[in-house]
């Protein structure tokens, strides 16, 4: 009858499952968790006295306040158009689709309004967001493979634009905004609520309201 060898402080760590395994017993124990020295230290353990400095320590560590990250309070979605990052509230985004043909109107030549595409079967107006904003927007098919038609939507209004990229969707807060740089070109800054840092890039965060304003005058 094999007899329980005698209690070594932390043998399992050097000779047992959690170090060499060259203990002899893990043949007749497989795992040290089995092992009477294994329970007879754990058993050692909880019947030891806990110091009261120890019990100090541990009450002040869990007492103290969790400083988890805040989660942002708004989100957009982070899109370049023109060669310029920018970024819309995630609550005028509908869908992202791929480019399609977009067809002009019969006498109507505006910069704004490009014509209209079809979307799911829906005809909707396409807008040029860079022009809007007095950018200088390239042609739709010359955009890259990247490229894609954002559709928005702010009340009963809904439009089509393409962007150059289209890379998902940022949380932040309002503190998070840089004032709008005078370099901006006027039309830019009066559309751009802030500047939002995202990898490492500036991000113009615009006025979804103001915007849709315009749109609505330019079908006017």
């Amino acid at each position: 009858m094999n007899q329980a060898p005698p209690v070594t402080i932390e043998c399992w760590k050097r000779i047992g499952t959690f170090g060499d395994r060259t203990c002899p017993e893990l043949k007749i124990h497989v795992h040290c968790r089995n092992c009477p020295v294994y329970s007879a230290n754990a058993s050692r353990l909880l019947d030891s006295e806990v110091s009261e400095a120890y019990l100090a320590e541990q009450a002040e560590h869990y007492a103290q306040a969790k400083r988890g990250a805040r989660p942002g309070e708004r989100s957009a979605v982070v899109f370049r158009l023109a060669g310029e990052w920018l970024a819309l509230s995630t609550a005028v985004f509908r869908e992202v689709a791929p480019l399609r043909p977009v067809h002009s109107l019969p006498h109507r030549r505006d910069r704004v309004v490009s014509g209209v595409v079809n979307i799911r079967g829906e005809l909707l107006v396409c807008v040029s967001l860079a022009a809007t904003l007095g950018l200088s927007e390239k042609p739709t098919d010359s955009l890259g493979a990247s490229a894609r038609l954002a559709v928005v939507s702010r009340d009963s209004d809904r439009f089509v634009f393409p962007a150059e990229e289209i890379v998902g969707l940022h949380r932040y807060n309002d503190s998070d905004l840089s004032p709008v740089p005078a370099t901006l070109v006027h039309a830019q800054a009066a559309y751009t609520r802030g500047i939002l840092m995202w990898r490492e890039q500036p991000v113009g965060v615009l006025d979804d309201q103001l915007l849709f304003y315009t749109l609505n005058r330019s079908l006017s």
